[in-house]
């Protein structure tokens, strides 16, 4: 992990819609950890997934960022101008016989795919040349017999056997989209990355990015994943869970809350001063290490 390099962290949005909480303490983690340590903080919008976004919502969450006090070091990088280079990787991993195609339709995905807990794992329906008339197809990576593990900064150690807890995975979708991971892979390693901090819903899709970083060359970055912010259900703040967006007017209120919900104890005398100063005093006194008894 890139850890004895110059600190290089990164946010990374998808913009389906405008930043609510659960983004923002993400994006809020990712900035102080960088900067607590001198570092830099790059911003990617992750637009490859062209169905789900939302027209104007990169620009609002750009402004979001603004407000709170969230300014990137470099130019912004927007991933649906980057499929060359995600080609590029994926023809690699094509030279060297990982890659199979799948016409698995979506019911037969749902119907064979073996469930363990909340995670579907491919059962390897294609993996040996299965024979269809279809011509919409996916790629997929093969695992074999790969088992990662990796130290996460807060949630520790992780292990994860790709062949019996995920299974061989899509890199390029039946809609000739290139799928999320081995495009974060690629940006991660073309923008320096050293160090992921993201939410904790991300954290079993980190042994599948550390996988192709493998396979790839590339070097992995250090990882720390942060709890995710719930509604009262439960459940994961999202555009399908109905989450707001935050509020740039209650900017200064929004943020202290955030430091509390990742346990960094503000002075309450914070709370009504300008975001500036709040940023001010969260830099300095950044102690991820009080997440370290939350689980994600």
């Amino acid at each position: 992990m890139r850890l004895d390099k110059a600190y290089r962290g990164r946010f990374a949005p998808s913009p389906t819609g405008p930043l609510h909480f659960g983004s923002l303490v993400a994006a809020i983690g990712s900035y102080l950890d960088a900067k607590h340590q001198q570092g830099k903080w790059l911003v990617r919008i992750e637009d490859l997934d062209t169905p789900r976004l939302v027209k104007g919502a990169a620009d609002d969450i750009l402004r979001t960022l603004e407000s709170y006090g969230l300014q990137w070091d470099e130019t912004i990088l927007y991933q649906s101008e980057r499929n060359g280079f995600y080609q590029a990787a994926f023809d690699q991993l094509r030279a060297t016989h990982l890659l199979y195609p799948c016409t698995c339709s979506r019911r037969e995905i749902s119907d064979s795919t073996i469930q363990r807990g909340q995670e579907l794992i491919y059962p390897g329906t294609c993996r040996n040349g299965r024979i269809s008339d279809k011509a919409a197809q996916a790629w997929r990576l093969r695992v074999n017999d790969a088992c990662i593990t990796f130290n996460d900064r807060l949630q520790g150690t992780i292990a994860q056997d790709l062949a019996t807890e995920v299974g061989d995975f899509v890199l390029l979708r039946a809609d000739n989209l290139f799928a999320y991971q081995l495009a974060a892979v690629v940006d991660d390693d073309a923008q320096g990355i050293t160090a992921v901090v993201r939410g904790a819903d991300l954290l079993l899709s980190t042994p599948r990015q550390i996988y192709l970083q493998q396979r790839l060359g590339f070097a992995a970055p250090a990882y720390m994943h942060l709890p995710v912010v719930v509604n009262a259900q439960g459940e994961k703040l999202s555009k399908q869970t109905h989450a707001q967006a935050v509020s740039i007017q209650d900017a200064a209120e929004t943020f202290f809350t955030a430091l509390i919900f990742l346990r960094q104890q503000p002075p309450v005398e914070l709370r009504h001063d300008g975001v500036e100063r709040i940023l001010s005093w969260a830099i300095e006194n950044w102690q991820p290490d009080k997440l370290s008894a939350i689980s994600g």
